[in-house]
């Protein structure tokens, strides 16, 4: 243990000061840390508790998913026995099934055609055979399609995980700093922005799904009609207007071109009337399909509809080829911008109600820090002097591995651009004592070989490698319980767990390579025949 090569030794201080010195950035102002290279920026973000800002707990609307989940069934049946030329009456939505009724002559062919759209759900669920519907014959040419309650647990975990990439993006367009935005249970999304103290457009940036279509308006009747009685055709629905006064247009229930054919959007100015606009840009495919629509429906009012409110509806004066156009409607400055953001954002598969919300002052995260940083000196302090006393020399080499080891855990922070906490605080603290305690298990088996008879290098050797299985212990089943921590618990508990976890790792990096590698060298020049411990 006490042998090093030059390339070892090497190697190990490389290792060492490399680390340290991702923790440097944390030392200066960030102003200046901006004009370094882009590698040198990364630096360790204090949490919510620290700094405080905006603390948001989302929940997503598990009915509107189911709902929109036996909507997408519904259609599918539609699609599947209209191209299989099958008669049916009666096709509704109904709880948590589809019911449509066929005629006898063709029921064998449904019933095929209905199993067909039953799929194996994914992951561990397909594995136990749990499939997305559930196709039953209740007799008299009435079939049923089911969707258990697993496909339902599924649609909701991957709109959780949709809706945290664009809860993400949404806020980071708003120019906010390091946000910790993470699932929560099995439909809450938890969003933390440090630094925000007012959370008022926050909420209403995310309070909007921003499902944007473009779809026409239906000429064959008019609200006025519609509101005298008229009946509104199966293929269309009575919207209202975004604006005020509300004025109600029928529109068609074919989307011509959705959101998610949206590439960019930009507000700007209306040149003639100097009116806030948004610039709109499609992709190649939504590009074709609008410049398809406005060729087939010239001098036709078409509807750009954002979550089921008509904000704008022109007629369509010429074929719009160029993938481009731009949405007008009695816009505000700030309404423009907000709809902009929304539209490049994307659109949420279903809506976030805000259940809890937090606002932490900068002044309480101050306090915090103070009393943190006050706990690290003593507690740091009160360790340093317990190891000079108690192992003199080699409680200065104990000393200085430790504060190496802090340093690599503060390199590691920022190199992962980490959130800091209180408890991360609170696991760098506890750190210490971890680092402290794998160098007292050395250094008492150090004494245990001298008691034995050893001289002073055999047993400083005999120490170290002894040593070795007994911290390996230790340190492994601490790092289980941090992992465990990490993986199920939420918000501080997994700060807690990343500083506890990353210091472990470190821990065992100085004890067994840091610390040897300082003893070795004392050895080799000193050829002690005595252990000053």
């Amino acid at each position: 243990m006490l042998y090093f090569t030059r390339w070892k030794a090497l190697t190990i201080i490389l290792t060492a000061l490399i680390v340290c010195l991702f923790a440097v950035p944390n030392f200066f102002n960030q102003e200046r840390v901006k004009t370094w290279p882009a590698w040198a920026q990364r630096h360790i973000v204090l949490g919510l508790d620290l700094q405080g800002g905006s603390y948001l707990l989302l929940e997503v609307d598990s009915n509107y998913v189911k709902k929109e989940k036996l909507d997408q069934v519904r259609d599918e049946v539609r699609r599947v026995l209209r191209d299989a030329k099958i008669g049916y009456t009666g096709l509704s939505a109904r709880a948590d099934a589809v019911e449509v009724r066929v005629k006898e002559s063709d029921q064998q062919a449904a019933l095929t055609k209905l199993r067909e759209l039953s799929q194996p759900l994914g992951g561990l669920l397909g594995s136990s055979g749990q499939r997305s519907l559930e196709v039953s014959d209740a007799g008299g040419g009435l079939f049923r399609l089911t969707v258990p309650q697993a496909a339902i647990t599924e649609r909701i975990r991957q709109t959780i995980e949709q809706s945290i990439q664009i809860v993400e993006r949404r806020i980071n367009e708003l120019g906010t700093v390091e946000p910790l935005i993470q699932r929560q249970g099995t439909d809450r999304i938890l969003v933390q922005v440090p630094g925000l103290q007012d959370p008022t457009d926050l909420k209403r940036i995310l309070g909007q799904t921003a499902k944007m279509e473009f779809r026409m308006v239906d000429p064959s009747v008019s609200p006025d009609q519609v509101q005298s009685g008229r009946g509104v055709p199966a293929d269309s629905e009575v919207l209202m207007s975004e604006q005020s006064p509300k004025v109600p247009y029928v529109i068609k229930r074919q989307v011509l071109v959705s959101g998610g054919d949206l590439t960019d959007a930009q507000p700007g100015f209306d040149q003639r009337t100097n009116e806030p606009i948004v610039n709109f840009k499609f992709n190649s495919s939504g590009s074709r399909k609008f410049a398809q629509a406005t060729s087939e429906n010239v001098g036709q009012p078409f509807a750009i509809v954002l979550d089921n409110k008509v904000i704008s509806a022109p007629v369509i004066r010429e074929p719009i080829t160029g993938g481009q156009g731009q949405i007008s409607g009695s816009f505000t400055v700030q309404a423009a911008n907000e709809l902009a953001l929304l539209m490049r954002a994307g659109a949420l598969p279903a809506p976030l109600t805000v259940i809890e919300e937090r606002t932490v002052g900068p002044g309480l995260g101050q306090d915090s820090i103070e009393k943190g940083k006050l706990a690290a000196y003593v507690g740091s302090i009160m360790v340093v002097v317990f190891m000079l006393l108690t192992y003199r020399l080699f409680g200065v080499i104990a000393n200085v591995a430790v504060a190496i080891n802090i340093a690599m855990i503060f390199g590691v922070l920022s190199l992962l651009n980490a959130t800091l906490t209180l408890p991360g605080i609170a696991g760098i603290v506890l750190t210490v004592g971890i680092a402290v305690d794998s160098n007292v298990l050395i250094y008492e088996r150090i004494r245990e070989e001298l008691r034995g008879g050893r001289n002073a290098i055999s047993a400083i050797d005999a120490g170290f490698r002894r040593a070795l299985a007994t911290i390996l212990d230790s340190n492994i089943t601490t790092f289980i319980a941090a992992a465990v921590l990490f993986y199920i618990g939420t918000g501080p508990v997994r700060g807690f767990a990343v500083t506890l976890g990353i210091g472990i790792i470190t821990t065992v990096f100085t004890a067994f390579t840091v610390t040897s590698l300082i003893v070795a060298g004392w050895v080799r020049w000193k050829r002690p025949k005595t252990v000053p411990i």
